[in-house]
């Protein structure tokens, strides 16, 4: 496991966007595993800007995103279909037809998780996955004591996830109690694995990550038995740990 200390978000998320912009350079055709939520946002822009300077393309990358919500559409402006749009497909030149999302309002949620699961077989499998940390441990919508071994699924939401995710809807009644997401074995199978890690309030969910012990009550906790994880993570996320406090 790589842990690069940087300074802040702003650098957290340029060094995120070399990491991901270098990649696409050595490896044009890159499946990509893409992560929704407040860290990523920055990374994004920094790829945006990448794009248009530097002329870095994705013409030939496929996109997988983690998770979904259940039950909102891929228009609505809270679903993750919208938010990959806003702040990263709709800004570079990758085509629609090769950016993937668990469909929120599929008819069959057990098929639709199912079909994503072949999907990215068909794909050939996950180059690098983008992940973020709940504050419980979560990697993807992976609620503590999710099986290490799960496959694309539904998951019910715990009520900390949600109450970190109200903050996009107008209250918390409004937050889906569901969603479709990547399992954890599925994400362990990524080749390599990018984790972006910011802010105070993630400082007990490293912390107890590098502590070391692997134990579904903490499902991030998978992530030390892969062989290519790359940790970023900022001051005041390392807390002590870091050599910037």
């Amino acid at each position: 496991m790589n842990i690069i200390e940087v300074e802040n978000y702003e650098e957290l998320s340029i060094v995120g966007a070399e990491i991901i912009s270098g990649r696409v350079k050595s490896q044009p055709h890159l499946t990509m595993g893409f992560a929704t939520g407040g860290t990523p946002v920055g990374t994004y822009r920094e790829l945006i800007s990448d794009h248009s300077t530097k002329k870095t393309s994705y013409k030939n990358v496929t996109a997988f995103n983690l998770d979904e919500y259940l039950g909102l559409s891929g228009d609505h402006p809270n679903s993750y279909c919208h938010f990959m749009k806003e702040h990263l497909f709709q800004h570079i030149d990758i085509h629609s037809t090769s950016t993937f999302i668990p469909n929120g309002l599929a008819e069959n949620p057990l098929e639709e998780c199912r079909r994503y699961e072949e999907l990215i077989e068909e794909k050939g499998g996950i180059d690098l996955q983008l992940l973020g940390i709940g504050f419980n441990g979560h990697i993807g919508f992976n609620e503590p004591y999710t099986s290490f071994s799960s496959r694309t699924h539904i998951v019910d939401l715990a009520l900390s996830t949600r109450k970190a995710n109200a903050r996009y809807f107008n209250s918390i009644d409004d937050v889906p109690s569901q969603a479709v997401t990547m399992g954890i074995g599925t994400i362990m199978e990524s080749r390599e694995i990018l984790l972006l890690i910011s802010g105070a309030g993630k400082q007990a969910a490293l912390s107890r990550l590098l502590d070391g012990d692997v134990n579904e009550e903490f499902p991030a906790s998978a992530l030390l038995s892969h062989s290519a994880v790359t940790i970023v993570a900022d001051a005041a996320a390392l807390g002590t740990r870091g050599r910037f406090s």
